[in-house]
């Protein structure tokens, strides 16, 4: 992650600091930097180091009140991860420094000439409205593709048809692997060999190997690369590769994955055959784990669900959701899922998850208890979806792939490193770095988000500070 690059997700799309630039009312002039830095939100203080009050991602505007190190001043901006420098001329400065021109230019750090007659807020302003503009386009190609990808999906070869359209709106090229890692059907126009290589490898990651990531992303061949497993498919997984990084991208493939995970999933009639002829063997004698096998080899999840709408169609359409036919609700209460191998599990409206990791057919009675355990924490937090982990010594690779969302900001490692190290205290942490007890909170909230991880977990926090030890 680069210096220009955000630390966390804001809520609306960036926006080219060339898009603000453009402006001709603001009158701001580029001197220094690159004008293609993305601008997620403005941020404005006359501190003389404003280090621990960045989010990562701003444009910084100061009018320099406190500017008595030019060259440190920038360093600590860049640290922190700013995405661009505004600095405002008058009352302090008739002109803008040589020295700050000369630093932001050393470190690559866009500076933009703010005129007095332009007020900070109406910078400020201006950016809101460029990206309520960004977020009304995002909404609208991300409509126009989920009414494409439906249409596509009633075509007499669907399938096709689908990783047609999805190409064709990402700009790049679609490609079904089958579980060997083969293409079993492509769409859109032709890739680099390396691209190409890159996202069979990519491919390869997720799926239905034990404890695999539902989804995974990178870059290759000079193209950005995404894989997704298909729920309820035998295995197949969606990989695309497109030019650009484009906000809606991972939206408009989700709905594809949806789609083509319908579309590849098995009839409901060789279901209930095969279904029949395993509980067939199991009644005369056969061991339940090989009864097991025969429905799918496994690994299998076990997954436990309260909630619903109270109708009696609620687990069904629960399992259908879920990509399963195999759903049991003797309790009453609970209802209990068998989903088989590469099969995505995701958080449902109305419904309380609790999610096993993938088990052998002679483990599914301890699967059962850790997503029966799993449930009970998501209805204690009141979170949509727990997934049971199991944790061990991590390698120096784990380590490095566990942290790598926080690759290139250093002030959320340190600050992780330091609030695991005092056992969650915000204040000691605080006291420990010299920043504020909210600043404190603001990054370790972006750092669960980043790692996708509930910092309220000892196993998690005990997971993390192995990790960071490893580093």
């Amino acid at each position: 992650m680069s210096a220009q690059e955000p630390v966390s997700t804001p809520p609306a799309p960036a926006v080219p600091l060339a898009a603000l630039l453009a402006r001709r009312d603001l009158g701001l002039r580029l001197l220094a930097g690159p004008e293609d830095a993305t601008l997620h939100w403005v941020h404005t203080s006359e501190m003389a180091d404003p280090y621990p009050y960045l989010l990562g991602g701003e444009l910084l505007m100061t009018a320099g009140v406190q500017l008595s190190d030019p060259s440190r001043y920038v360093e600590r901006v860049v640290e922190a991860g700013a995405a661009a420098l505004g600095f405002g001329v008058a009352p302090v400065y008739d002109t803008v420094p040589a020295e700050l021109v000369e630093a932001c230019t050393r470190h690559g750090l866009p500076l933009v000439e703010v005129p007095p007659r332009t007020p900070f807020t109406a910078v400020a302003r201006a950016l809101w409205r460029l990206m309520a503009q960004a977020r009304l386009q995002e909404l609208r190609r991300v409509t126009e593709a989920q009414q494409s990808l439906a249409t596509a999906a009633a075509r007499p070869a669907p399938v096709p048809a689908v990783l047609g359209a999805l190409a064709s709106r990402l700009g790049g090229r679609a490609v079904l692997f089958a579980p060997d890692g083969t293409e079993s059907a492509a769409a859109g126009r032709p890739i680099p060999d390396a691209a190409s290589r890159a996202l069979a490898e990519l491919a390869g990651v997720v799926g239905p190997r034990p404890g695999g990531p539902a989804t995974a992303s990178g870059d290759g061949g000079g193209l950005r690369l995404a894989a997704y497993a298909l729920g309820g498919a035998d295995g197949l997984t969606l990989g695309v590769a497109s030019e650009h990084h484009e906000p809606g991208n991972h939206t408009i493939a989700g709905v594809a994955v949806v789609l083509l995970s319908l579309l590849t999933a098995p009839r409901r009639g060789a279901d209930s055959a095969v279904r029949d002829a395993a509980l067939v063997r199991l009644l005369l004698g056969e061991a339940p784990a090989e009864a097991a096998r025969s429905l799918d080899p496994g690994p299998w999840t076990v997954v436990h669900a309260q909630g619903g709408d109270g109708t009696p169609f609620a687990a069904a359409a629960l399992a259908a959701a879920l990509g399963t036919s195999l759903v049991e609700t003797s309790d009453g209460s609970t209802v209990r899922l068998l989903l088989p191998a590469g099969t995505a599990v995701a958080a449902q409206p109305g419904w309380s998850l609790g999610v096993s990791a993938p088990a052998e057919a002679r483990d599914l009675t301890l699967a059962d208890t850790h997503a029966a355990r799993a449930v009970r924490l998501a209805l204690t937090t009141g979170k949509p979806l727990v997934r049971h982990r199991e944790y061990g010594p991590l390698t120096p690779d784990d380590a490095r792939a566990r942290l790598a969302p926080l690759a290139g900001s250093p002030a959320l490692v340190e600050t992780l490193r330091t609030w695991l190290s005092l056992h969650g205290s915000w204040d000691r942490t605080a006291a420990a770095m010299g920043i504020h007890r909210n600043t404190v909170r603001q990054r370790i909230g972006r750092c669960a988000n980043l790692l996708d991880a509930d910092l309220d977990d000892v196993d998690v926090r005990m997971e993390l500070w192995f990790a960071l030890r490893q580093g």
